[in-house]
């Protein structure tokens, strides 16, 4: 990007209409400044002469007006004496601006060398940001009085920090100041401008050119492979590198306040990440003291959940990129602000992507891989609640952002979203053959071993809500083999929960199943027909219970179709293992678990069929017969759910009479609304 003017271009006087265009000059035209190159004289500031000149004019009531002016001018001069004053003949200005210094509508951004010989900055290329309205001058001078607390650590400053060299101070002509900010020149994209390019991924590789040292920080052990493995590697590295950043700005007591993919800058020179100028950051203690009163720590607190919700916008945008879309974006944010958990953001992104994507699913299958490590993540930076997210150092510390070569222990929180991803992964494969179905169950059983909410006040809490059935252990009938009467494909089962009264235990449960009868003979290859919905509803009492681990013999080893999966020999044997010996959090099998015991009333059915399929008696009751062959028998008499083993925010298991389990996932995603 470059600016289009004349010669004899101003920006003092013009700063008020200039503007940045994205388009290169057709001729090479040197910018001049005119008329200001007088006032230009770099003087020392000595605090002795600022009072004594005060003293001088407090004998005359005249010269009140001048002593405030004075006495302003001097501590301004104080608090910008650790940068350079710089005037304008120092530089040579540039006949272009590089896209990625976009400026706002206050601001008026060049690009110049050095040109003075006397400078340590002598050749040295540095962005010249004139700031024409006062907010925009107060941003500038914040930058310059930030960089107070941050040089003393000068290494991480030079590091993560986009470098404030100093400023040019021009006085007042025609009634407004105007004051430039000499900042570092640090490559000419910002990240937004890098991710948007088509060839981003190489080019970025050799940008930070990544070798087998580079690729070590953060705990590969190879270079190169697939485009996914490469994207998730460079990710890693950027996000490693801008949280380094944010926890040493957060360290000093400062939150950034404009975490955005336009304010940070890729160094090819040194290969880290500039988070900016800091002209909006902000201090965590309002009167500047460092005590730990509650009012200062809910500020810090706040402040820091704030960079980190931004962290997890710029982490969603640089992992699925589709995000750079506007209008995909504003779907993303509204689910966050909508309220609903951020632990669901698969489905929603599934629904999004999986219908739009012109760049394919490698995002999804990035916060996919380690049993969803990614999506936990990114579910912790976007909390809901301020106290619930993530720190910088807690990242920098978890799985996802950590390579293979680095042994990283697990939460027991990790461990759970990890069953609970892999489950549910498994049960999108629709591959239901006996070692998966083995599996699906193992996994069941260790959430349920390791439920984290056993008592019913949480469940009173969390089941509450919209849940989407994935797999039931129990068996399974499609239409392959058969010859039903009815062909009837099922949709989507959802279980809503609702509670009748706060001061209860009263759970009000529905069975909401969509399906679509097929007509004809070519249903294998047309699978549209005529549409319907059945409705289950039944009232529940739920209470503290205890789910009991049968003794295993040859008795009663066949009454349970289930077979070992409810017997306490064949768990223990499996949970006693040393694959699993460590996560367990007893040491000898318990014979029963805490359970949420579920009784219920009454069950209400309905069915609703669209024409002409309502007005024919025999086929509904076709259907209907076909329905109970496919769903789970628990789902369409809700009176035989007995129990809930596990439930957090985004997972539920619930037990029937028979000993199956039905796991669900919490749904917000509406496919008719978008949400």
């Amino acid at each position: 990007m470059a600016l289009c003017c004349g010669t004899g271009f101003n920006p003092i006087l013009e700063s008020n209409s200039a503007r940045n265009l994205s388009t290169r000059l057709i001729g090479h035209i040197p910018l001049r400044f005119t008329g200001q190159s007088s006032y230009l004289v770099r003087r020392r500031r000595h605090k002795g002469i600022c009072c004594s000149s005060l003293k001088k004019a407090a004998s005359a009531s005249a010269m009140e007006s001048q002593e405030e002016s004075a006495l302003s001018v001097c501590l301004e001069e104080e608090e910008l004496d650790h940068v350079i004053r710089f005037k304008m003949s120092d530089f040579k200005i540039l006949d272009r601006v590089s896209i990625g210094l976009g400026g706002r509508a206050d601001e008026v951004v060049f690009e110049a060398k050095v040109k003075d010989s006397g400078s340590p900055l002598y050749n040295t290329r540095v962005v010249l940001r004139q700031l024409s309205s006062a907010q925009a001058q107060r941003r500038g001078k914040r930058a310059i009085e930030v960089l107070k607390k941050l040089v003393r650590r000068k290494l991480l400053y030079h590091s993560y920090s986009m470098h404030v060299h100093g400023y040019i101070s021009l006085p007042a002509n025609g009634g407004s100041s105007s004051f430039i900010l000499v900042h570092g020149y640090h490559g000419s994209f910002s990240l937004r401008h890098w991710l948007q390019q088509s060839d981003w991924l190489p080019t970025l590789e050799a940008t930070l050119a990544l070798d087998e040292e580079s690729v070590r920080k953060v705990g590969e052990d190879t270079t190169g492979g697939p485009a996914v493995s490469r994207q998730l590697r460079l990710i890693r590295i950027l996000m490693r590198d801008l949280l380094i950043g944010v926890n040493y700005l957060h360290s000093h007591g400062l939150a950034h306040t404009e975490l955005r993919l336009e304010n940070v800058h890729i160094s090819p020179v040194d290969r880290h990440i500039k988070v900016g100028i800091l002209g909006n950051a902000a201090d965590f203690y309002e009167d500047g003291s460092n005590n730990d009163s509650m009012d200062n720590m809910d500020r810090r607190q706040m402040m820091i959940a704030f960079d980190m919700r931004c962290m997890g916008f710029i982490m969603a945008k640089m992992v699925m990129r589709e995000l750079m879309d506007p209008s995909i974006f504003a779907k993303f944010k509204l689910f966050l602000t909508k309220g609903y958990d951020p632990s669901c953001l698969r489905e929603l992104m599934l629904e999004i992507l999986g219908r739009s994507s012109p760049n394919g699913n490698a995002g999804l299958q990035i916060l996919d891989r380690n049993w969803g490590a990614g999506w936990h993540l990114l579910s912790l930076l976007l909390a809901n609640k301020p106290s619930q997210r993530i720190s910088c150092l807690h990242a920098l510390r978890h799985p996802f952002l950590c390579g293979p070569r680095w042994r990283v222990v697990p939460s027991m929180d990790i461990i759970r979203w990890g069953l609970g991803s892999t489950a549910m992964r498994i049960s999108e494969e629709y591959i239901y053959r006996q070692p998966q179905r083995s599996r699906l169950a193992h996994f069941i059983d260790l959430m349920e071993m390791l439920n984290p909410h056993p008592k019913p006040k949480n469940w009173l809490e969390l089941l509450p809500g919209k849940w989407r059935l994935l797999y039931c252990t129990g068996r399974h009938v499609g239409l392959t083999l058969r010859q039903p009467p009815a062909r009837v494909l099922i949709g989507d089962v959802h279980l809503t929960v609702t509670r009748e009264s706060k001061m209860k235990a009263n759970l009000s449960f529905v069975s909401d199943i969509s399906f679509s009868v097929m007509i004809g003979q070519d249903w294998p290859h047309d699978k549209a027909g005529k549409t319907g919905r059945l409705q289950v509803n039944s009232s529940f009492m739920l209470r503290a219970g205890r789910r009991l681990y049968l003794k295993q013999d040859q008795t009663t080893e066949k009454k349970f179709f289930f077979g070992p999966f409810g017997s306490e020999e064949a768990l223990a044997q499996k949970f006693t293992g040393k694959k699993w010996q460590k996560i367990t959090p007893f040491k000898e099998f318990p014979s029963s678990l805490p359970a949420a015991k579920l009784t219920s009333s009454d069950v209400d059915v309905t069915m609703n069929l669209d024409d002409p399929l309502n007005r024919d008696i025999d086929m509904a009751r076709n259907v209907l017969q076909e329905l109970r062959t496919q769903i789970p028998p628990e789902m369409f008499d809700l009176s035989k759910v007995v129990c809930g083993t596990y439930v957090d925010s985004r997972m539920l298991v619930l037990r029937g009479v028979n000993g199956s389990a039905l796991l669900f996932s919490r749904s917000f995603v509406d496919k008719n609304n978008s949400h």
